[in-house]
């Protein structure tokens, strides 16, 4: 339903009773909040049941509260101000607590993760990075922590990496300008998406590049040109992006790519033990 689901809501307000015009309302009103709460804590906010909340979900043709929460928090996972994500994770975390909070919360979101990645598409983009010509990464904002960790990896197994630098869309497209079919672009986005990544993915398809996406949803903008999908769950904390899955979702994909390329990586850290003893790189216990 999503982007219908507020319309749906006002269209069937004059058929919910008393106490579920209130719950339309509160979500009409406050959806931002609302795809936080839990039915009881909804039910709370307004003055009803949590039955009542429960009910009002299935009258709008959900299974449960829970898939009516999941829509709200697709609708609203690329809205969200950095203004509105603070209020949002003041409530739900609070002052107290923020460590095991924030910790338990990223352990949700890999498991998530896990149960989401489809196996087939995690193998298809392994293969097809590991045999490309030459691959190309592109993160922005702070997704380009990720892409500058996934290039420094990819970095030791192959001589043909690139990292696309974000700073202007005119300097975007000079360096992905010879991507062709036998060539990878690897990119990196999650709400609130990049338009420059979205761009890129955009130009590789064209130029017949094959595309791997690292995102949260079949419904986000990389999706679309994407010659494979690699969901990982990333949802709002505060003002900061919570990328564990994402980080272990690529640390997957580099030790799966590595696999292929054993031979190869075992004469690189063979040249590069000696060089690090060599120039003395590491502090030594």
């Amino acid at each position: 339903m999503n982007e219908n689901l507020l319309g749906a809501i006002s269209e069937n307000m004059g058929s919910f009773s008393k106490s579920q015009k209130r719950i339309a309302q509160f979500i009409l009103k406050s959806y931002d909040k609302a795809a936080f709460m839990t039915a009881s804590k909804l039910g709370e906010a307004v003055g009803v049941s949590e039955s009542t909340v429960v009910r009002f979900a299935t009258e709008l043709g959900f299974d449960g509260y829970p898939q009516l929460q999941k829509n709200l928090s697709e609708l609203i996972r690329n809205k969200l101000t950095t203004v509105q994500r603070i209020e949002v994770a003041s409530e739900q975390i609070g002052s107290e607590g923020v460590l095991d909070k924030v910790l338990s919360s990223d352990i949700d979101k890999i498991r998530k993760t896990l149960e989401s990645t489809l196996r087939e598409s995690f193998e298809n983009a392994v293969n097809d990075i590991a045999k490309a010509k030459t691959i190309y990464i592109i993160g922005d904002r702070s997704a380009s922590a990720l892409a500058r960790f996934l290039q420094f990896y990819f970095n030791l197994i192959f001589d043909n990496v690139k990292l696309v630098h974000t700073t202007s869309l005119s300097e975007m497209y000079e360096q992905i300008l010879r991507i062709g079919k036998d060539d990878v672009l690897i990119g990196i986005s999650f709400p609130r998406y990049s338009k420059l990544t979205a761009k890129a993915f955009k130009f590789a398809a064209d130029m017949g590049g094959k595309i791997v996406a690292i995102t949260d949803s079949t419904r986000s903008p990389l999706a679309k040109d994407a010659t494979h999908l690699l969901l990982a769950r990333s949802d709002v904390t505060s003002f900061v992006d919570s990328l564990v899955a994402p980080l272990s979702l690529i640390n997957a994909l580099i030790i799966a790519v590595g696999d292929k390329k054993k031979t190869e990586i075992s004469k690189t850290f063979d040249n590069l033990e000696g060089i690090w003893e060599q120039y003395d790189v590491f502090e030594k216990n």
